[in-house]
Parts: structure tokens; sequence; C-alpha cells
């Protein structure tokens, strides 16, 4: 298999993944992952599921040494009303055993509800529902620590430009004309802003609360995509002073808004609902037919920490979508309980450790 065929296949199954893409297992195999590289075919050898598989061994105080855990990020991919997906999900739990691995995570897209259920353009997916108490009878469980976002929001690149402008909330698009009047310009960043981008990122990441990897880490990532034309970095400026930013990933028919970044500097000009106005024209040239603005609120209330989150990105005209989250399967149950209770611990103290180093690289 190599990276043409994979991202073929993958492209052609439902809601295909940048997670899943070749790329991403070559990037995660730099940083201490294992790959591997699953296909479900019909009679006739046509792909009705694919699985990107990543394995890596850790070190686990408490538990005594080096554990393989194993990760299956956004997938595996494909129609989960499809009876595939018992093979499927068989195949995963004996490839977990064959590894000798104490669990398997996988955070498929299985779309549960669009909206949330005080609204009124709530719409939940009971078959979808049916498909989770299946997949929970079968040996998997919902997990109580996602990785990535549990819910998103999805803006629908279908309509025209000016049909896209009236979707949205009416301080939304004031906003953005603020914005233009104020002189804000977007421009495509190149490679030699990355080092630029990362510091803008980290400025972001410290005022905001948030925690972020070490450079090196995000600026491999952002030349892995880059490279393979999977990337489009955009940057507000105003008077020549960069503001603002963001990465606008894209696969297939597809575009996700995963990294923004910005500075206090000139904030009053908007420049972020233009650089998202830019980001949705952009996908459209890219004949990307869906926005994944990337993350929204667990709990769809003003306590929520995601909530002004929510309110930006509801502006934009995105429509909630909620998922089920990670599911686990347990190998070992006793390890896997253990884990559970450790891991939490040891990211608390990675995190505090991490700010602090965030801080210094500011102050350098």
């Amino acid at each position: 298999m190599n990276k043409q065929e994979w991202n073929q296949i993958i492209g052609d199954l439902p809601q295909p993944s940048l997670l899943q893409t070749w790329e991403w297992g070559e990037l995660k195999s730099r940083y201490g992952w294992d790959v591997d590289h699953r296909v479900w075919r019909d009679e006739s050898g046509k792909p009705l599921a694919a699985a990107l598989l990543l394995s890596r061994v850790q070190s686990i105080p408490l538990v005594g040494g080096s554990l393989k855990i194993l990760y299956c990020p956004k997938g595996p991919l494909l129609d989960w009303s499809n009876p595939i997906r018992t093979q499927v999900l068989q195949d995963l739990q004996q490839y977990t055993q064959d590894q000798r691995a104490i669990y398997l995570k996988m955070d498929p897209e299985l779309v549960i509800a669009k909206g949330f259920e005080e609204a009124a353009s709530y719409e939940p997916d009971l078959r979808a529902a049916n498909i989770v108490r299946r997949i929970e009878k079968s040996g998997w469980e919902i997990s109580n620590q996602q990785i990535q976002f549990k819910n998103t929001f999805w803006i629908d690149l279908n309509p025209s430009e000016e049909q896209l402008l009236v979707n949205m909330k009416q301080k939304t698009r004031y906003n953005i004309r603020l914005a233009e009047k104020k002189g804000v310009q977007v421009r495509q960043a190149g490679l030699d802003d990355m080092e630029m981008i990362y510091a803008m990122y980290a400025e972001t990441a410290l005022r905001d609360g948030f925690i972020i990897r070490p450079k090196g880490y995000y600026l491999d990532v952002w030349r892995t995509f880059m490279d393979a034309g999977m990337a489009s970095p955009l940057l507000a400026e105003v008077d020549g002073d960069t503001v603002a930013g963001l990465f606008l990933f894209h696969f297939g028919s597809r575009s996700w808004y995963i990294y923004g970044m910005s500075r206090d500097l000139h904030r009053e000009k908007m420049p972020n609902y233009l650089l998202q106005w830019a980001a949705i024209k952009r996908s459209k040239q890219l004949g990307c037919d869906t926005y994944d603005l990337w993350g929204a609120p667990d709990e769809f209330n003003e306590a929520d920490r995601m909530w002004g989150v929510y309110k930006f990105k509801e502006g934009l005209g995105g429509k909630v979508v909620q998922t089920t989250g990670a599911f686990d399967y347990p190998a070992s149950r006793f390890k896997y309980t253990i884990v559970q209770n450790v891991l939490p611990r040891i990211q608390a103290v990675t995190r505090s450790m991490r700010r602090k180093q965030i801080q210094n690289e500011l102050s350098e």
C-alpha cells in the first residue's frame, strides 16, 4: 500500500478525516507511534471500510513497566449502517489482542444528532443511537477520556457566497465588514512564516489558558501538510503588522479549521472574522462541500469552557454536530482500569510543566 492508494481509498469512504490520511500516519511515526493500515473489501474488491491504526509502548508508573496502547484517530471509516461494521469491530478487537495491547481507542465520526437538545433545530439520529448500543454490546465502551473533540460545527459550503453570508448572524456579517473597513488584509502564509505563526500560537495558548506541544511538533505538522498541498495557512495583517492567523486543512471534499492564533494588537478591528470568511471562500475554491470548525462544547450551556467559542462559530453559520466521541476496547480489563486512573494524573503534571515552558519561550 502506498500513499496515493491509501488516500484514494479513504477519500471514497464516508466522512474521510485528515487524521486518517497517509500523511498523518507518517507524521505520528516520527513521534514514537507505529502505523498500520487496514482495509475491508467486498467480494469484488471494493473497499467498504478502512482504519489507520497507531500503536505505541508507553511507560506508565504504578502499572508495572511499559504497556502498549492502540489508537484509531477519527476512524474507522465506513458506512456505519452497513453490516460490515460487525466484521470491522471484531477484527479490531482481535487485532488488539494479537498486538498484546491494553486497549484500543477509536473515535469515529458517528453522528448521533445535529443541533443540541434545547434548540428548535435539534435532529437526533435514532438509527445512529441504535448502532451505538450495538457497539457497546459487542465489547466496546464509551470512553471517559476523549482525545479529539466530541462535538463540532459544520458549515455547508454548497450555497453561494452571498447565501453563506446570509446564513451568518447579523453581528458576524457586521464584524466582517468592519474588519474590511478598518483595513484588515488577509494573505496566504508561506513556509518562511512558520516561526512567527508558532510564536503567535504560543502567545494565544498562554493568554487563553490551553496547553500546546513544543514548537518542533507544530512546525512539522504544518510543513508536512503544506508540502502535501493539504494546508493553506492564512494571516490577517493591519498596517503591515500580523495580528491573527489560522491553518486551513483540506482533504477530499472537506476542510478543517484546527489551529487558530491571534495577538492582542488591533483586536478591536475584528481580524478573526475576516480570516474565517477568507477560509470559507478558500474552501469553496478548493471544491470542498463541508467546512469543519473543529470543536464545540461537550455540554451546551454557558458554564461550559467553550461557550464563547460556540457563540463565535454559531455566528459563522456553523451547525452543531454531535458524535458519541471515543470508544475503548479493553483487552485487559484489570490493567485498563488502572491506566484510566493513572493517566489523568500524569497528564496533569505534564500540562503544568508545559505551561512553564511556554512562558519561558515567550520571555526569551
